[in-house]
């Protein structure tokens, strides 16, 4: 991935480099290639960490389309934009251009546990997507090749609920959401972006989230039901749950 000096000067970043080696690589995979970068959103103050998992190839791809991952709640820590590479790695050996953002930084306040979580969990959620719209803005400048008509948003629990406030607040932006296990934030009643929901065996969703029977019929959503834990949907994940998850993706992201 290569950036002009003037793009370095107006977006302080750090990068490293690596190729990672799918293990379920089949024989048309891409062997898939990892970068880690650091934008500044100045209007924020707020430093967003992304990874770039892309097919590592000389060929071009056409119409290459990007995928933005979200991640879990992971306690401000630091990292949780990784925990989920049997999914972002599989979906670059695919092709697809995907990026994972880490949304919290060891400075941010706790998420709340305590209260209407729809409303004190708003502006964790709000930040998200800011950091979502902000990494999309500077992609188009230093990535200009890729099919932003067809951007992908997928995100787990917490970050679910991220995307899916982005796919309320922008969906002209947006070609398909698909969310694992969000519990808070209402899903978008819309055809426009396509919405398509994995749900665990073991954490419902609050009253509302989800479209009612008439909505899913009416706008064309996915609801799907796994036998998997809510804790499972991230790198923690049997290799069998991991296949599950990884071919149901795939599945939606060759739907027309």
């Amino acid at each position: 991935m290569k950036y002009s000096f003037s793009i370095l000067l107006a977006i302080p970043l750090f990068i490293t480099s690596c190729a990672v080696q799918n293990k379920n690589t089949e024989s048309h995979d891409y062997e898939v290639k990892l970068d880690t970068l650091t934008f500044f959103d100045q209007s924020r103050n707020r430093k967003i960490p992304v990874a770039f998992y892309e097919p590592k190839t000389d060929k071009k791809i056409s119409n290459q389309q990007i995928i933005i991952f979200n991640h879990g709640y992971g306690f401000n820590k630091g990292g949780d934009y990784f925990v989920y590479s049997y999914l972002t790695e599989k979906l670059a050996s695919k092709g697809y251009f995907t990026v994972s953002i880490q949304h919290e930084l060891t400075t941010d306040n706790p998420l709340p546990t305590e209260g209407n979580l729809q409303l004190v969990r708003r502006p964790f959620w709000q930040s998200g997507s800011d950091n979502i719209l902000f990494v999309l803005h500077e992609l188009k400048k230093v990535k200009p090749e890729l099919d932003y008509k067809h951007l992908t948003l997928i995100g787990h629990s917490n970050g679910g609920d991220m995307a899916a406030l982005f796919g309320n607040q922008h969906p002209n932006l947006v070609y398909k959401l698909i969310t694992m296990d969000n519990r808070r934030m209402l899903l978008p009643r819309t055809s426009v972006p396509k919405i398509y929901t994995l749900r665990s065996n073991d954490y419902p969703a609050d009253e509302g989230v989800l479209p009612n029977e008439a909505e899913q019929k009416k706008y064309s959503i996915t609801i799907q039901s796994t036998s998997i834990n809510h804790g499972h949907m991230d790198n923690k994940g049997s290799d069998e749950e991991k296949k599950i998850l990884n071919d149901f993706v795939l599945k939606y992201l060759s739907e027309q």
